[in-house]
């Protein structure tokens, strides 16, 4: 069933745990990702990120991620994630995106707060709820949104969100989501990530009530630091690299093993059916025990 998200996230906040939301670049990965929420009975969010439009454009990846998304056992959120031009998150709304992810985070505090004011009240119109990123969270040279590339414990700090400007931003805004900066970052991670729990609760406490906290750089984050931040308020936890880079591992040993004898369909099905209970596992960490 397709949805928007301000209504699964509102529903994961108050009963403690966090919707997943994993990049769908192609049919193989949106299968296995609709797929994986029906098995564990959750609901999802799956996504387009600009920066694989040259991979796969979203006039061909769109409309298939919404027609799955209609024809799924549970509810599915079709979301745009890190659309950073205007032409594009119109190309997502065109295609039937329910969320856009409209990440002005390289601008000024207050050119950010300006337009995306001005863009939540159109997409409200629209019954599409908007998420935001404030602050530039860190990359690696795998996977780059845009913001600084190698990092450690220390230097990354300097990105973190302050959670006043956090509150004053969702409420001159009135975004639904606010992806936030305290520890993760895009990509594959160099050494473990540390992530700044108590930040997240002051965030959650100082933001309004009805804009949720979202955590980026999901994948690569042990699973009692995902469930201590989902604790804390993150509701909403991105999630792609680290499926996309074990899927890649394990289609290298089944090809291995077949001494790469192997149709191609065959290689498709096998990196699907990985995928399926990888995402499983992943969303059985989001539900937080519940």
């Amino acid at each position: 069933m397709l949805v928007n998200m301000k209504q699964i996230l509102e529903e994961a906040e108050k009963n403690g745990y966090a919707i997943g939301c994993i990049n769908t670049p192609n049919v193989e990965t949106l299968r296995a990702v609709i797929g994986a929420a029906e098995d564990v009975g959750v609901p999802v969010i799956i996504d387009h990120a600009q920066v694989h439009d040259p991979l796969i454009p979203i006039e061909e990846i769109g409309p298939k991620m919404v027609e799955y998304a209609k024809k799924a056992k549970v509810p599915v959120c079709v979301h745009l994630d890190h659309g950073s031009d205007y032409n594009f998150v119109m190309r997502a709304i065109r295609c039937g995106f329910t969320s856009i992810m409209y990440d002005l985070s390289a601008l000024s505090f207050e050119e950010n707060v300006e337009k995306l004011k001005e863009f939540t009240k159109i997409a409200h119109d629209l019954d599409i709820t908007v998420e935001a990123e404030l602050g530039i969270m860190t990359s690696t040279e795998e996977d780059s949104h845009g913001g600084e590339t190698g990092w450690t414990h220390e230097t990354i700090k300097k990105t973190f969100t302050d959670p006043k400007q956090a509150a004053e931003f969702a409420e001159r805004t009135g975004v639904d989501a606010l992806a936030v900066c305290f520890g993760t970052a895009h990509g594959i991670y160099a050494e473990p990530p540390l992530l700044d729990i108590e930040r997240v609760k002051a965030i959650r406490a100082a933001m309004p009530k009805e804009c949720r906290v979202v955590m980026h750089g999901g994948s690569g984050v042990d699973d009692d630091q995902v469930r201590a931040a989902i604790s804390a308020g993150c509701s909403k936890v991105n999630y792609y690299s680290y499926m996309a880079t074990a899927c890649s591992r394990h289609i290298n040993e089944y090809l291995a093993e077949r001494e790469g004898k192997a149709f191609w369909h065959e290689v498709q099905e096998e990196a699907y059916r990985f995928m399926r209970g990888y995402a499983a596992d992943v969303l059985r960490v989001f539900k937080n025990g519940k």
